[in-house]
């Protein structure tokens, strides 16, 4: 069987002839301290792994409405620790938006958020540019080096991560968000109407794109950050649709909470997904039970995630990977399921990276 098969079986909820592996992106961080500054593709290659490689369309935009969204960028220097920061001034005919930004060697953050108030949303809703083109060619370049070995990710394209709740918490900052949900439910409600309009404009632009999964969702949907409630009442309604308009181009869906999800597996099938990650155990800040999860819905999704790379691939050793993986295999008798990281890493021993792909290969199954 070859990766790509064994991938796409496990996408649809059956069981390929053994378990299949990835990393929930390599980090350009790892790839440099650890790996001598090798690409994604060629990580995957020297731990002998079938490639999951992400990437995107490329988004272009009509002229003019960039004229009316001018970005200028506000170099505000590097402290003594490292952290880059800097401002974006964006120049609209109804008056100016701000946000400033940081830098470290893991991640980027925003520490001002560009709304800051209902007049900057609607500044925002009615000049930041809409993509009008979308350029297949980055997508169909990764299949195509691909081959049969592996399958292709994107994201949902958008200004946040997958869905207008994520978009709207990086827009305003989650707490924020939150308080307005509680506060302003009107204006919520506008705002992700909003934002779900605009998303499924970007998403007519994808029928046909040869991509094997995208990612919706966010972890801003997390139990960890909202209750079931509010998960019905500001992701279910917009992200079911951006869902079905997502199946109508054609692709698979897989729903990206990185946090907990054990109150929301329910509520996650009924937004339409085909699947579920990063299913985040206790030891990574979650709450996954992967065996209970499994019992509850793994008959409507599959499954991404699960592997405590803290536990595993940081402190653990070969031996505790082995172990790991053989327990997460076991949870999901019935296949459906790709052992992954529960998310990003950015530390770890490859000789620990190189068990967790050697104890996957290790798990086949019974197709009797």
């Amino acid at each position: 069987m070859t990766g790509r098969e064994r991938f796409l079986i496990a996408l649809d909820r059956g069981k390929p002839d053994r378990l299949p592996c990835q990393v929930h992106g390599w980090m350009e961080r790892y790839l440099r301290v650890y790996l001598g500054g090798i690409g994604p593709l060629e990580a995957y290659e020297r731990f002998r792994m079938d490639p999951v490689i992400y990437t995107g369309p490329g988004l272009e935009y009509a002229p003019a409405d960039q004229a009316d969204w001018v970005v200028r960028t506000v170099d505000l220097g590097t402290d003594a620790e490292g952290v880059a920061s800097w401002r974006e001034e964006i120049e609209t005919p109804a008056g100016r938006l701000t946000r400033s930004l940081a830098r470290n060697d893991y991640t980027v953050w925003e520490t001002e958020h560009l709304i800051k108030r209902e007049g900057d949303f609607e500044r925002f809703a009615r000049y930041c540019p809409v993509p009008v083109r979308a350029d297949f060619g980055p997508v169909v370049r990764a299949r195509e080096t691909l081959g049969d070995r592996g399958v292709v990710r994107i994201g949902a394209p958008g200004y946040g991560q997958g869905s207008p709740w994520q978009d709207l918490c990086i827009l305003m900052g989650t707490e924020p968000a939150i308080m307005a949900a509680c506060d302003n439910p009107g204006f919520v409600r506008h705002a992700l109407q909003t934002i779900l309009d605009r998303r499924l404009k970007i998403v007519a632009l994808l029928k046909g794109l040869p991509a094997d999964v995208v990612e919706v969702g966010g972890g801003a949907g997390s139990a960890t950050v909202i209750g079931p409630a509010m998960f019905r009442e500001v992701c279910l309604p917009y992200d079911a649709v951006q869902n079905r308009a997502l199946h109508e181009a054609g692709l698979r869906v897989v729903y990206h909470l990185c946090g907990g999800v054990m109150p929301m597996l329910e509520l996650v099938a009924e937004t339409g997904a085909d699947g579920l990650e990063t299913m985040t155990p206790p030891g990574m800040g979650g709450d996954c039970d992967l065996a209970e999860a499994y019992r509850r819905i793994g008959h409507r999704l599959f499954f991404i995630g699960g592997f405590d790379q803290r536990a595993g691939f940081e402190t653990g050793t070969p031996e505790t990977v082995r172990v790991q993986v053989r327990r997460l295999f076991e949870a999901c008798p019935n296949g459906g399921y790709i052992c992954s990281p529960s998310d990003h890493f950015f530390d770890g021993n490859p000789k620990n990276v190189q068990a967790f792909a050697d104890a996957c290969k290790s798990c086949f199954y019974d197709t009797d």
